[in-house]
C-alpha cells in the first residue's frame, strides 16, 4: 500500500506554465494519464486513479492549464492545441508512453494529440463520453451552467452543491458540499467561484464548425478531430453515459460504425459525468480494458 501514496508534483507546460498533478501507484507500473473535462479539476479522477493504482498502474491526474492549481494563462491562450502540447510534455514524465483517459475536454485533447500532433504519445486512448460530433443541445446546456454564476459565485458551498444537483437531477444521492471544496476557490469577498479561469470559456464555445456562418474554432473542429481519430493506431475505448446529452445514442452508433475497432461501454444511470455518476462501474470498465491492452 506504500507504493500507492499520493505525491503532488509540478510540471512546466508548453508556455512555461505551471501544471499540477498527483501521482499514485507503483513507479514501475504501466502508466495512465488522466485528463479531466473543462471546468473540472484533477480531483474529479481521485477514486478511479486510486483504484487503478491499487491494481498496479502508475497513475497521474493532471490539472489542465487554467484549472485547479495549475496556472491561469496570461492572454488567455486556451486553444485545444495548447492543452494537447501540455499533455504531450507531461506524458514524457512516464517511463514509457502511458494510456490516456480523457473526459470531454481531456478526450478532445487526447484525440488531437495522438491522432494528429504527436502519434505515439500514448499506448492506448480511453474517451469518456466524448466524440468529435457532440450533441449541440447538450453543449448549450453545459455552456449555460458554466456561465451561470460566473461572476457572482456562490454564498456557500451548500449553495454551489444545490446548483450542481439542479444540473444533474438524475443523481439520487445528495451532492457532497465538502467534496466541492477542491473545485471551488473562495475570493476576498467570501464568495465561492469555480476553480478555473473564466477566459477559458471564449475559445471553448467560440464556434463549433456546424455551419458556414459559425466557423470552427481553434478549440473544437469536428472535421479535424474525425481525421485525428481515423489516424490513431493504438487501442481505443469509448465509455458513454446512457443519460448523456453530449454523446447521443445515435451519435455513438455513428461513431462506432465509422471506427469499428473502438471498444464501447454504455454505462447505465450515468450522464456526461460518467466517472462521477457511476465511479465503480466506470473504473472497472476502464481497468479491464487497460489490463487487456497493456498485456
Amino acid at each position: 500500500m506504500g507504493e500507492n501514496k499520493l505525491t503532488t508534483t509540478t510540471f512546466r507546460g508548453a508556455d512555461d506554465n505551471r501544471l499540477v498533478g498527483d501521482w499514485r501507484g507503483p513507479t514501475r507500473g504501466p502508466g495512465v494519464l488522466f485528463l479531466h473535462g473543462g471546468g473540472q479539476t484533477r480531483h474529479s479522477w481521485g477514486g478511479s486513479a486510486e483504484s487503478l493504482a491499487d491494481r498496479g498502474f502508475r497513475t497521474l491526474t493532471l490539472d489542465h492549464r487554467g484549472h485547479g492549481e495549475s496556472d491561469w494563462i496570461t492572454g488567455g491562450d486556451y486553444r485545444l492545441n495548447r492543452f494537447a502540447e501540455d499533455a504531450r510534455i507531461v506524458a514524457r514524465e512516464f517511463a514509457s508512453p502511458p494510456a490516456v483517459v480523457g473526459a470531454s475536454l481531456g478526450g478532445l485533447t487526447s484525440m488531437l494529440l495522438e491522432g494528429n500532433l504527436a502519434p505515439g504519445t500514448f499506448s492506448s486512448v480511453v474517451l469518456v463520453d466524448i466524440i468529435p460530433e457532440m450533441d449541440r443541445q447538450g453543449v448549450d446546456r453545459i455552456k449555460a451552467f458554466m456561465f451561470d454564476r460566473l461572476e457572482a459565485g456562490f454564498a456557500s458551498l451548500e449553495e454551489a452543491a444545490e446548483a450542481v444537483a439542479a444540473y444533474s437531477p438524475h443523481r439520487t444521492r445528495t451532492v457532497d458540499s465538502d467534496g466541492l471544496r477542491k473545485n471551488l476557490r473562495q475570493g476576498d469577498d467570501g464568495r465561492w467561484r469555480w476553480h478555473w479561469d473564466p477566459a477559458f470559456l471564449k475559445p471553448a464555445f467560440d464556434g463549433d464548425g456546424s455551419t458556414d456562418d459559425e466557423p470552427a474554432s481553434d478549440f473544437y473542429h469536428p472535421v479535424l478531430l474525425h481525421q485525428a481519430v481515423a489516424d490513431i493506431a493504438v487501442p481505443m475505448q469509448l465509455v458513454r453515459g446512457k443519460l448523456s446529452d453530449i454523446v447521443s445514442e445515435s451519435g455513438a452508433q455513428a461513431f462506432l460504425a465509422r471506427f469499428p475497432k473502438v471498444e464501447f461501454v454504455d454505462v447505465s444511470d450515468a450522464s456526461h459525468m460518467v466517472a462521477g455518476d457511476k465511479n465503480d462501474v466506470f473504473t472497472d470498465a476502464v481497468a479491464n480494458f487497460l489490463e487487456r491492452v497493456t498485456g
